[in-house]
């Protein structure tokens, strides 16, 4: 399948490696691969056949060590990666693209930490407490999620995401996006600065802040808004995320 990047080693196949991966949530085929032009590696899981067909439930997600591996609350990362995950294997085909060395928006853990504490000692919110630092507002790169997505042969995605940022990166590397699921997770006291920055200066849909989503809707994919004005998907059929300990 042709590239849609046309950047220097654009024309380059993906290296890969792929095998099996029981997980508590079922097997998974994990894909390992290194992007030819970024030169990063990271992994796509996929369940069930991807290629061909109707558009397929996707999750590009970006690292975040604190809240994907040891379950920081500040952030809603660890849920979503469940919730997506646990979507994935309730609809039995779908595929997670788990994206290494986006970690902060792509300024890395050691930067990440440090706008942690401008949060926390001077109240600086999660935009400009990284500007503060001289750091871009947001630098991950999906050209690779595209790349890797086109590899496995998926010709339109369902993407469970509330970003709409990422639905136009990724329309605009050559993966047409034909709904966008909202990944919802409940607001609390850990995570409200965080959301509201996200939704007022970052442009993301979260209505749970508004009360309307409580970011425990059964289903991801299972109704969700086809095309419409916007091209994508609304609040409805939003992915659980419940904030509760990973299981």
């Amino acid at each position: 399948m042709p590239d849609h990047d046309a950047a220097p080693g654009a024309d380059r196949p993906l290296e890969t490696a792929e095998s099996e991966l029981a997980t508590r949530r079922g097997p998974f085929r994990a894909v390992a691969f290194r992007d030819p032009e970024e030169g990063g590696e990271h992994l796509a899981l996929v369940r069930g056949p991807v290629s061909g067909g109707g558009p397929v439930l996707a999750r590009v997600h970006s690292e975040c060590l604190t809240g994907d591996v040891f379950g920081a609350t500040r952030c809603e990362c660890g849920e979503q990666l469940d919730a997506a995950l646990e979507a994935i294997a309730a609809e039995g085909r779908g595929v997670l693209v788990y994206m290494r060395g986006h970690e902060g928006r792509g300024i890395g853990l050691l930067a990440k930490v440090r706008t942690h504490i401008l949060q926390d000692e001077q109240g600086l919110d999660t935009v400009d407490s990284a500007t503060f630092l001289g750091f871009p507002v947001d630098v991950r790169d999906y050209r690779p999620a595209a790349r890797v997505l086109r590899h496995l042969g998926v010709g339109a995605v369902r993407l469970m995401s509330n970003n709409p940022d990422k639905v136009a990166a990724l329309e605009a590397h050559g993966v047409p996006v034909a709904a966008r699921v909202p990944l919802l997770a409940p607001a609390h006291s850990g995570n409200i600065a965080y959301l509201t920055a996200k939704r007022d200066r970052l442009g993301h849909d979260l209505p749970q802040l508004d009360g309307g989503a409580d970011g425990a809707v059964d289903g991801a994919g299972a109704g969700e808004a086809p095309s419409g004005p916007n091209g994508h998907g609304g609040p409805d059929g939003a992915a659980r995320a419940t904030g509760g300990r990973r299981g």
